[in-house]
Formats: structure tokens, C-alpha cells, sequence
């Protein structure tokens, strides 16, 4: 194969060079179906999808279109499942339907009611409730590693509480949204610790420990915010939907404590997963929230099985699949071998650490605007990442957080991704309670600001020092 660019090729200098596979059109065709993936899911998202099944029609056109460009499309379509049989996504899949799992556990516990009882009983009210709901969904969300299902789960029980507690409409889902970002930020079982920390070869327990510089000082911010500005006259009417909650399900914390300590303790996360579930089964019946027939039900006249472990697993579905086929896309785009290309370039210019890492920071800032998924785009440069990091001298360590840190604002701020649509999605229809857009909705989420400012901060200031000792030599 010549390694001449094609003319019609306009690639800056130093993207010369021939793919494994080739696609009508050169590089433009190889990119074409994340123009299409893109398209859709933006459509979709804008239009008010809640979730990622519904994109799934829309990567079967963007498969579609790599196969019709393809030159050979029974190498793209191999190209495709090599794509999807990575042994990260694997990991990923079965840490979304433990997680899936123990999430339910823990919400059918009445661990959510037992924090907002906890709240109410200390007479917290207006931002200081508005504070505390960031502080409890920080909390549900770090025990369970799932943003999404923390906004699912909290919204409906701490938004309409706010009517009654005095807590601004605005404000307050913001809140939800920061503490979702805060726990898939640094739990140990969130996509994104998981992927940022195997990406780049670094152990769970170190990269929870060294991201706490960067989550803590925005979370500090988001708490001083929110109480300071999240306080609204108590003009709703609203109640606290469900059952009233009680100091009872306060004991379910020892199962995230418990996960918590073995993986920082670096047992395997499938161990630790297993481990609190098994825990939050045994702890919740032993305080009466549930019983055996409510974890698995099985009726055999219908021929169907329901309860929590399969409630928890069908929340991980929809994740799962779409993952795998967005993974199929990116491997189509490797085998072109842009990816490639585009690391020898960025490796032309990322001649120090300073640059390196600002490359890292722009790579994954920008496939997480084309991709759209957190963990899918940590995934898609994540090999990039270790290769520019490596080789610049970066840790491990710093290359997982740069990752994950960008990968924890955009999603959870700009008004076209999934959880700020989500959660917007969680205000409508809610009696004494106005509806929050996206836009507001993400404009309010604090914890992703912090994070924000915190990871330019630390590149910019860790590139002055570094220019500082060039100098000096």
C-alpha cells in the first residue's frame, strides 16, 4: 500500500500515510459515520431522548455508512467486532450490571429516604437543603459508580422536596447533577475511574487517592454555592414522594464503605462488586427492606422472572449495547489508521510534558464532543493518551486524571448530552415545581465548573513550572 498522500487528501503535513483500510473519499469517508452517529445523536438528544437506546438505530447507520464507503467492507465489518472485543469493554459491561445491581439494592433499602430524613431532622433548609442534596446524590452516586442512575434515582425524591425545604427549582437540580458528576468522577466503580485508570495502566486505588486534588477543592466550592445561593422562598406545595424515610436505612452506608476499602485496597473490581452485593442483600433483609422472593421472583405460570437483581441488570442494558456498537465505530476508524497517524503528529509536536498534556486535554475534550459517551471517548484516546504521556515523561496517574476530570464537565454542562437532558427531563410534570431546561440545568451544576477550572489550573500551572526549570538549565 503507498504511503504517498492521495491529492484529494488535504491532511495537514505529517498525516501522510495509508491506512490498513481504505474508504472512498480518503480520510473524509473514514469519518463519515461519526458524522452520522454524531448528527443523530445530536438530533436525538435535542429532541428529548432520556437515554442511550434510543441511539442505537442511529450506529446501525453510522455501521451502515462505513460499510457502503468501505473498500472492503468485510474487513470494516471485522474491523467492527475487533472493535467491540477490546477486554476493557468487557470489564465495563460486567461492572454496569453488577453496579446495576447493587444500585437497586441500596435505592430499595431506603437509603435515599433515610438521607433526606436525616437532612429534615437537622433542620436544613433553603441552599443549606440545596447543599445537602449535592452531599447526598455525591454520596449515593460514589457507592453505586453511576451518574445517570443517581439522577434517575434522586431526582424524583429530592426535586420536589425542595418545594417544601425552600430550595431554588434551579439550583437544586444542578445540585442532583453535581453530585452525579462527583461520583462518577472518583468512585472506584464508575465507567469512567475504570477506563481512565486501565487506559493508561494505573491501579483503581491510586487513581481515586490522586484525583481527590482535583474533586474535593470543586466540591468545596459547589457546597459553598449552594448554600449560599441555592436558597428560594418555600412558595410550592410539594412533598417528598414514596414512603417517609427513617434512620433505619442509614446502615446501608457500610456497604459503599465496604466496597470503597477493597478496592482501595486493590482487590478486583469484580470481587468488590460481588462483595457489596452480597452485603447490601444480606444487610437489607436483615433489617426487613426486603425479602429472598423480592431479589429474584420466579413465576412459572407466566414463564417470566422479576425482582432486584433483575431490575439492576436491565438498567445496564441499555449502556451496554450501546457502548459495544459505539466501540464497533471506533474500530472502523483505527483500522483506517488515522488514529495512528494522528498520534505521530501530536508526537511531533507534544515535545514536552507541558504540550503533551495540553494534547491529552484537547484529544479527549474533543472525542467526547464526538463521541458523546464519557467512557466510550476515554476509551477511543485513551491508547493516544499513554503513547503522547509516555513518552513526554507524564504518570499514569495524571495522564487517568486529565482524562477522567474532561470527561466529567462537558456532559454534565453543555445542554445537548444525556445526563443534563436527563436531568432536565426529571423536573417536568412535578406538582408545585416549575420545569428546569438543560441549559439552566447544567449552567447549575457547580461540581463540573470546579473540576473544570481546577484541570486548566493544573495544566497551566504545572506548565510554568516546567518552562521555569528549562530555563534555569
Amino acid at each position: 500500500m503507498s504511503e504517498e498522500p492521495r491529492r484529494h487528501d488535504p491532511m495537514p503535513e505529517g498525516f501522510a500515510g495509508g491506512g490498513r483500510l481504505e474508504f472512498r473519499g480518503g480520510w473524509v469517508g473514514a469519518l463519515s459515520p461519526f458524522v452520522v452517529f454524531l448528527g443523530g445523536v445530536s438530533w436525538l438528544g435535542l429532541s428529548g431522548a432520556p437515554d442511550e437506546t434510543g441511539f442505537g438505530p442511529v450506529l446501525v447507520a453510522a455501521m451502515a455508512t462505513g460499510v457502503m464507503l468501505a473498500r472492503d467492507p468485510e474487513a470494516y465489518a471485522e474491523a467492527v467486532i475487533d472493535g467491540m472485543s477490546h477486554r476493557i469493554v468487557m470489564l465495563l459491561i460486567l461492572a454496569w450490571l453488577l453496579a446495576g445491581i447493587l444500585g437497586v439494592l441500596l435505592r430499595e433499602s431506603g437509603l435515599i429516604g433515610s438521607l433526606v430524613w436525616l437532612a429534615e431532622g437537622s433542620g436544613v433548609r433553603g441552599g443549606g437543603y440545596v447543599a445537602a442534596t449535592f452531599l447526598v446524590c455525591s454520596v449515593f452516586s460514589t457507592a453505586t459508580g453511576t451518574s445517570l442512575g443517581t439522577i434517575l434515582i434522586c431526582a424524583p425524591l429530592l426535586y420536589p422536596a425542595a418545594g417544601a425545604l425552600g430550595g431554588d427549582p434551579a439550583f437544586t437540580i444542578g445540585a442532583i447533577l453535581a453530585g452525579a458528576t462527583f461520583g462518577d468522577n472518583v468512585s472506584p466503580i464508575s465507567d469512567t475511574t475504570i477506563a481512565s485508570a486501565t487506559t493508561q495502566g494505573a491501579d483503581l486505588g491510586g487513581v481515586v487517592r490522586s484525583r481527590m486534588r482535583y474533586a474535593l477543592p470543586a466540591a468545596v466550592v459547589a457546597v459553598a454555592v449552594f448554600w449560599a445561593r441555592g436558597g428560594a422562598d418555600a412558595t410550592a406545595t410539594a412533598t417528598v414522594a414514596g414512603p417517609p424515610g427513617d434512620p433505619v436505612g442509614l446502615a446501608m452506608l457500610v456497604v459503599p464503605v465496604i466496597v470503597l476499602a477493597l478496592l482501595l485496597r486493590r482487590v478486583h473490581l469484580v470481587v468488590g462488586l460481588f462483595t457489596g452485593i452480597g452485603s447490601a442483600a444480606g444487610l437489607g433483609m436483615l433489617l426487613g427492606r426486603f425479602g429472598p422472593t423480592d431479589l429474584l421472583f420466579l413465576d412459572a405460570d407466566n414463564f417470566i422472572a422479576s425482582g432486584i437483581v433483575l431490575d439492576g441488570m436491565r438498567r445496564a442494558f441499555g449502556v451496554s449495547i450501546f457502548t459495544l456498537l459505539l466501540m464497533g465505530l471506533v474500530g472502523g476508524l483505527e483500522a483506517s489508521g488515522l488514529l495512528d497517524r494522528f498520534v505521530s503528529w501530536v508526537e511531533a509536536r507534544a515535545a514536552t510534558a507541558r504540550s503533551a498534556a495540553w494534547w491529552i486535554f484537547g484529544s479527549i475534550s474533543g472525542a467526547t464532543l464526538l463521541t458523546t459517551h464519557s467512557a466510550v471517548a476515554i476509551l477511543a484516546v485513551g491508547s493516544v493518551a499513554r503513547r503522547i504521556g509516555e513518552a513526554a515523561g507524564i504518570g499514569r496517574y495524571r495522564r487517568a486524571n486529565i482524562l477522567d476530570v474532561a470527561v466529567c464537565t462537558y456532559p454534565f454542562l453543555l445542554p445537548f448530552f444525556i445526563p443534563t437532558i436527563l436531568a432536565a427531563s426529571m423536573t417536568a410534570d412535578t406538582v408545585g415545581m416549575p420545569r428546569v431546561s438543560p441549559l439552566d440545568a447544567g449552567l447549575r451544576n457547580i461540581h463540573s465548573w470546579g473540576l473544570l477550572v481546577a484541570l486548566v489550573l493544573s495544566l497551566a500551572a504545572r506548565g510554568a513550572r516546567e518552562d521555569g526549570r528549562q530555563t534555569t538549565r
